[in-house]
């Protein structure tokens, strides 16, 4: 007998049986070694030669432990009239929906053949759906076939599905929206004035979009992200739509990962940044091609402020604090942050203004071409720099005595850059007015915030967040009716004030957190707020989360668990 251990992964599956070339083979599922599952090993009658392809068939079931996947009844939908699911591989998840060589290196094209009696997506294209009757003797979902192709290779972590009340409505001429009925017209309005200019914004910076069609499911509000950037069809967090148009750069940034990410991967999740930190840099360059260039300096100062939250979370010399980190025996999920995002964004950053703007520009399409369908580590990343700026004496010079171990391995803060203030002075300037309230009162005024982007209201209540003194809970109040943020449609101001509140202790706040809680699945505002409310009220923030245990998408579920009750539960 001839053993595979072709690092097939699997996490709570029900392997029914496995046949290779069409015969039933042996096989064997060893026991499961946390957080990363079960090695499946399958074991041949005949050798294997060099190259030699073979057929492996293998029969499962995904089970209620499974952690890619979110099934919603009814009456979890926002509609409550037909069931939902929806999948999550990201990072090491795909291995509870298959066995699975899971990891960013290795990719595939894929088929898709999805039965369901609702409406299919799937992270290819799709080429029909027709009738299916299944064998009298079969078992089925539903007798509706649908079919899709991904011909370009992907990792694991980008098989997406999803299936529930689906209705559809352009937003571009090459884009569509995806939704529930009721909510379709509001999601089309919100990113239909975009859309296309980030695509085209995206393809100047590096090159055409490769992919075909863009579009975007806005998922129910489950879903534990901001986005997935999975290929063809975006998942995408409701929160997004704000009905202001304020958060649809949310879309400018998975878009970018169109390129950064999905064409060219991290190689594996040790060097995360690689993804996240160029596709941060992407979308700051589009919104300063779409917006203008103030926005890329104003996003960069809202970055550094999620960057230094997730820093002072962690603290200064956590290992999770690097840019490259060290993950053997680890849960991805664990090391999730922003520091990927932005402490990899400050450093292409920095390498922008240290070779210049021009010079950088012409490095950037290299780069995504000589990775293109491939993956590739920091040392990759750093060979390829070197070795493009090799004939240009005064930047490779630069290039040379740059220290690359600092960089990737030093823990805390990167150097901070000087980032394009102008449309945070006024932000600033009004904080400054709140934390001298007591000293010097003033009398707020709706007129304080007129014209601003929603962002500056973000950038403002940051600041309050970090007052060295909280504000009186009386002033939490004037400022939540004055400015409107207590009765906010937009879940980014309601999320920062609700904090604000939260870290001064007014009480007025704490039960429309724990209702935000029970609306919202998104774990950038969900993990905070749940912290900060435990630190208020602990009996309410348990339960909270015990009321909507359900609601929340697994990861989130046990992310959430550890930051309630660490590693008792």
């Amino acid at each position: 007998m001839f053993c595979i251990k072709a690092y097939q992964s699997s996490s709570y599956l029900d392997i029914k049986g496995i046949k290779v070339d069409g015969k039933a083979a042996k096989w064997e599922l060893f026991p499961r070694v946390e957080a990363l599952g079960s090695p499946l090993t399958i074991s041949l009658a005949e050798p294997v030669d060099r190259d030699q392809e073979i057929n492996i068939d293998i029969s499962l079931s995904t089970t209620n432990d499974c952690t890619a996947l979110q099934w919603l009844n009814a009456a979890q939908t926002s509609n409550r009239r037909q069931p939902y699911m929806f999948s999550q591989c990201q990072a090491i998840h795909a291995r509870s929906v298959f066995p699975c060589q899971d990891t960013p290196d290795v990719k595939a094209p894929v088929d898709f053949n999805i039965r369901s009696p609702l409406p299919v997506l799937a992270s290819g294209l799709p080429t029909g759906s027709r009738d299916y009757q299944p064998p009298k003797d079969t078992k089925t979902c539903g007798t509706l076939l649908y079919t899709f192709k991904q011909e370009v290779p992907i990792p694991s972590y980008l098989f997406a599905i999803a299936s529930g009340d689906l209705a559809c409505a352009s937003i571009g001429p090459r884009s569509t929206v995806w939704t529930g009925p009721d909510e379709l017209r509001g999601c089309q309005w919100e990113l239909e004035a975009d859309m296309e200019n980030f695509l085209q914004a995206g393809e100047k910076i590096v090159y055409p979009y490769a992919w075909t069609t863009y579009n975007v499911l806005v998922l129910p509000a489950s879903f534990p992200y901001g986005g997935m950037e999975n290929p063809i069809y975006t998942f995408a967090t409701p929160t997004i739509i704000s009905k202001d148009r304020q958060n649809v750069d949310v879309i400018a940034h998975e878009l970018s990962h169109s390129w950064s990410g999905n064409l060219v991967s991290n190689a594996s999740w040790e060097h995360f940044w690689l993804n996240e930190g160029w596709t941060t840099y992407l979308e700051r360059r589009i919104a300063a091609e779409v917006h203008d260039e103030p926005h890329f300096g104003f996003s960069a100062i809202i970055g550094w402020k999620a960057l230094q939250d997730s820093i002072e979370r962690y603290g200064e010399d956590h290992e999770f604090t690097r840019l490259v980190v060290d993950l053997k025996g680890k849960d991805p999920d664990d090391a999730f942050s922003s520091i990927p995002y932005e402490k990899g964004f400050v450093f292409l950053y920095h390498l922008d203004n240290l070779i210049g703007r021009e010079k950088w520009d012409k490095f950037i399409p290299h780069y995504f071409t000589t990775y293109k369908y491939k993956s590739l580590d920091s040392y990759d990343f750093k060979a390829t720099l070197l070795d493009f700026f090799s004939s240009d004496k005064e930047v490779s010079k630069k290039l040379q005595v740059l220290d690359w171990d600092k960089w990737f391995y030093a823990p805390g803060y990167p150097p901070k850059p000087k980032y394009d203030d102008t449309m945070a002075k006024k932000c600033y300037d009004l904080a400054t007015r709140w934390q001298n309230m007591v000293s010097k009162p003033f009398e707020p005024k709706r007129s304080d915030i007129d014209n601003w982007f929603a962002q500056q209201s973000y950038v403002f209540l940051e600041r309050v967040m970090n007052f060295d003194k909280p504000l009186r809970s009386e002033d939490v109040e004037k400022m939540g009716e004055e400015y409107g943020y207590a009765s906010s449609a937009n879940v980014e101001i309601l999320f920062r004030y609700f904090a604000v509140g939260l870290k001064a202790r007014c009480k007025s706040v704490y039960q429309p957190t724990s209702e935000l809680l029970g609306k919202v699945g998104r774990m950038k505002f969900v993990r905070p707020l749940f912290r900060e409310l435990e630190k208020c009220d602990r009996e309410l923030a348990i339960r909270t989360f015990e009321q909507n245990r359900e609601f929340y998408h697994p990861i989130c579920r046990q992310m959430v668990e550890k930051d309630l009750f660490g590693d008792k539960k």
